[in-house]
């Protein structure tokens, strides 16, 4: 599915300056290169049916054995101490060292002899753990993400050389510690970076599978159709604290969600909700609700942020009408596509934003191939557009009591008629403020 960075900032999915990004709250990764790796699958999410299923296949064998990987001891540090063991030079180790040998060694040079013993009670740590996911997983090979992770982890981990691993892990002997320490330093260097790869894809799988039970998250069910379709219940944003869920279906016959309400009353994070469900099923890690259905998308395009651009003298609506011209030249090749547009042409007067708008999507509901929704304080231009059996109307009910808000953020069918600008101002004492002077 395509997605530019426009998409993935407007969705929340990074950090930005002012706050944490959806991929911190969903990273558990134990060590940095697991969540370099993370990243890199979350933000690059798959165009197939079939590469999706392998991935959710995968996350669910390891949702089924969360409890062994976290117990397992592998940590950040771990992965660090391995590193700056093949970056250090120590005093040379003989191939073939003796008991006396390494006696000799241990206390002639001794503080390369604690680093080195240090270096190898992890590296040991290290290999026994993933010896042991090696173990377990050999039973899902069917699956070709855990095949192919699991054939090249147990080659390395289960090299005959490793066999003098005491079977109690202390590593108590000189002479032990020392073979280890040749041996990885001089032949299998390049095979344990290998494995701490491995590692790390292991980390970044542990952590989509802990992300889900954390949040919840369910994995969709996919539709085969040449039509575009989608149906969520029960979504949430799944940042938000106590978060109201709501219900949408979207397909070819009814594709187009002209959504209105008061500021505040939920449109924006709605439509960031519907963002994440279309994302994350994409990346194949389960969405923020109960039940998910939809076709695979061939893209997901957002106008949820816009800003003016004072060097190259753009003004906010001059990127408002770039922007909407951008989404209409992807979208006409017939692809499917879910677009998600905040507030059409907030950058001009209203009666020029009522006729724009009413224009963008009597245009933008011909293309059936695509799923839209677009939300807007302009309730007026409703009426005109309900000759279009395909768009359908919804709104967030915002209820007024003795001048204060009471917001349900729950979508229901129609228009909002409501208006509480002035309210909101009145309220925040901004009124008696002006009247004041």
């Amino acid at each position: 599915m395509q997605v530019d960075k426009i998409t993935l900032q407007d969705i929340g999915l990074f950090d930005s300056e002012d706050h944490p990004g959806l991929a911190s709250h969903l990273n558990f990764c134990r060590s940095n290169g697991g969540k370099f790796y993370f990243d890199q699958l979350l933000g690059h999410p798959l165009s197939n049916q079939q590469a999706i299923l392998e991935r959710q296949d995968a996350i669910s064998f390891f949702i089924e054995h969360h409890a062994l990987l976290s117990a397992q001891k592998t940590t950040n540090g771990t992965t660090l101490v391995i590193d700056k063991f093949f970056e250090t030079g120590f005093k040379t180790i003989p191939a073939q060292i003796s008991m006396t040998g390494a006696v000799w060694y241990k206390y002639v040079h001794k503080n390369d002899y604690s680093l080195i013993k240090y270096s190898i009670e992890h590296l040991v740590l290290f290999i026994t753990d993933m010896q042991e996911w090696a173990a377990v997983f050999e039973k899902h090979t069917n699956n070709p993400i855990i095949k192919k992770l699991q054939e090249r982890v147990y080659k390395i981990s289960n090299h005959p050389s490793l066999k003098i691993i005491p079977l109690n892990k202390k590593l108590d002997k000189a002479q032990v510690v020392l073979q280890l320490a040749h041996f990885f330093s001089y032949q299998y260097k390049h095979n344990i970076r290998e494995l701490l790869s491995l590692y790390y894809e292991i980390d970044a799988f542990y952590s989509m599978s802990t992300a889900m039970r954390h949040y919840s998250f369910q994995f969709p069910v996919w539709r085969e159709d040449q039509k575009p379709y989608f149906k969520t219940e029960a979504a949430v944003h799944p940042l938000v604290k106590n978060a109201i869920s709501n219900n949408l279906s979207l397909d070819a016959n009814s594709n187009f969600l002209f959504l209105t309400g008061a500021n505040m009353a939920g449109k924006s994070t709605f439509i960031k909700t519907i963002g994440i469900v279309i994302y994350l099923s994409h990346i194949g890690m389960g969405a923020p609700a109960k039940y998910t259905e939809l076709t695979v998308m061939d893209g997901l395009i957002t106008n949820l942020t816009i800003a003016d651009n004072v060097i190259k003298g753009e003004s906010y609506f001059y990127n408002e009408v770039l922007s909407i011209k951008n989404t209409a030249e992807k979208i006409k090749d017939g692809k499917k596509y879910c677009v998600l547009i905040d507030e059409l042409f907030k950058g001009t007067n209203i009666q020029d934003a009522m006729k724009c708008s009413a224009k963008v999507i009597e245009g933008l509901q011909k293309l059936k191939s695509s799923l839209f929704i677009l939300s807007t304080h302009l309730y007026e231009i409703s009426e005109n557009l309900k000759k279009y059996t395909n768009i359908q109307f919804c709104y967030f009910e915002t209820i007024v009591k003795d001048k204060d808000l009471v917001f349900h953020y729950t979508l229901q069918k129609g228009v909002s008629n409501d208006r509480i600008g002035y309210l909101i101002l009145e309220r925040e004492g901004v009124v008696d403020l002006l009247d004041s002077f």
